[in-house]
């Protein structure tokens, strides 16, 4: 089979060509990206004589298509304002594709992907993503479904926590900062809440999870919870959920009042002689000041946590996952945990082993056990911890 993987020189997209470069199955694939150099970029990292590099030239959907027309599947991991065009060239092409974005943007193009016959599988990466697989796998494990709780987030490995914020850049800061910007949905016993940006480091909404090896980590909502558990019939009878990203604790502590005083705004500040946001400056300020040594490692943890009832006993299904940086390629954690998925799915559209069209999601449209069991081959392990209440 032969892969496109756009955006291949990005971080996550170099963790995917390592592992599509590896897989026994993959007779070529393509890298496409706008930086020339993708075979120094690349060397070491994988077994280059399956790979072909292309620099895409002209208007961005004909580029793409053309790439599109000679291969079985398609990985986007391009910048989210050219997810449109990938999708809807890969539509025309009627190619599989694994976008590790949000479907929200491209929910409009659901019939069109339909009619098409062309299996598009949306927000396939590690968060959204695995959790994602997760929940359906737990979903079967009972009749009724009353708590989810979502944890994921990148942090450093101890040794590796510099104060004042105990964080280092495993992937873009501007996306950590804009998705400090985005409002988020719970629900609380049983009613909707909604948690603007302004609201999101309130210690209302804060608590910490202890995680075994690295004690006490601090969670705070980032997403919409009840739109995923809505898609889980078994969660007819929700009473709580939450979506929350982890980190060190004192990470609400500083934003908070960073947020507060406009150091996150999107608009520029005014009296400038060029057009400059305070989020855009913060981004360019601490980005290199937040760089892993080549020595350190990220960590990339996840929980989800799932209470219920089977048979009418009262449960608690938990599942566990950390990913770390392998020191020997250089690939973060967090990388291999958003690359390996969509190059696992990929393969499986590539041999059709997922064929239904339209927009698809990973809960219900992967199959957990031979996904999970790719997951192991590439040495990503999830544990799972029942517990019945007594």
């Amino acid at each position: 089979m032969k892969i496109a993987v756009l955006g291949g020189l990005g971080l996550q997209g170099r963790a995917a060509i390592a592992d599509l470069a590896a897989s026994a199955g993959v007779e070529e694939v393509i890298c496409v990206d706008t930086t020339p150099d993708g075979a120094a970029r690349l060397g070491g990292l994988a077994d280059l004589g399956r790979v072909r590099f292309v620099v895409p030239e002209g208007p961005t959907r004909m580029a793409l298509a053309k790439v599109m027309q000679d291969v079985d599947a398609v990985i986007d991991l391009l910048p989210l304002p050219l997810m449109r065009e990938a999708v809807l060239a890969a539509i025309e092409t009627r190619t599989p594709l694994v976008t590790t974005n949000y479907a929200k943007s491209i929910a409009d193009l659901a019939p069109v992907a339909d009619e098409a016959g062309v299996p598009i599988m949306t927000e396939c990466g590690l968060d959204p993503g695995i959790d994602l697989v997760l929940y359906a796998r737990a979903a079967r494990q009972f009749d009724t479904i009353t708590v989810i709780d979502s944890y994921c987030g990148g942090i450093p490995e101890p040794k590796a926590r510099t104060e004042p914020l105990s964080y280092k850049v495993s992937w873009n800061l501007d996306m950590v900062l804009m998705s400090q910007n985005r409002a988020s949905v719970l629900l609380e016993e049983g009613e909707r809440v909604e948690v603007s940006a302004g609201e999101q480091h309130d210690n209302r909404f804060i608590h910490e999870i202890s995680v075994d090896g690295l004690g006490m980590l601090e969670a705070f909502p980032n997403g919409d919870a009840p739109r995923y558990a809505a898609m889980l019939r078994a969660a007819g009878g929700l009473k709580r959920t939450g979506r929350y990203s982890l980190r060190w604790p004192g990470w609400s502590a500083f934003w908070a009042p960073l947020k507060e005083l406009g150091f996150l705004s999107e608009d520029p500040v005014p009296g400038l002689s060029t057009s400059v946001s305070p989020r855009e400056f913060l981004g360019r300020l601490l980005s290199p000041q937040l760089q892993y040594g080549q020595d350190e490692k990220d960590l990339c943890v996840m929980r989800n946590v799932f209470r219920g009832i089977e048979g009418g006993r009262r449960k608690t299904v938990t599942s566990d996952l950390v990913i770390e940086r392998d020191l020997r390629s250089g690939l973060f954690g967090m990388s291999l945990g958003v690359g390996y998925p969509a190059s696992i799915v990929a393969q499986m559209l590539a041999r059709r082993e997922i064929a239904q069209p339209g927009l698809l999601n990973p809960m219900t449209h992967v199959p957990d056990g031979r996904f999970l069991d790719e997951l192991a081959r590439r040495d990503i392990h999830v544990s799972e911890t029942v517990t019945w209440d007594s």
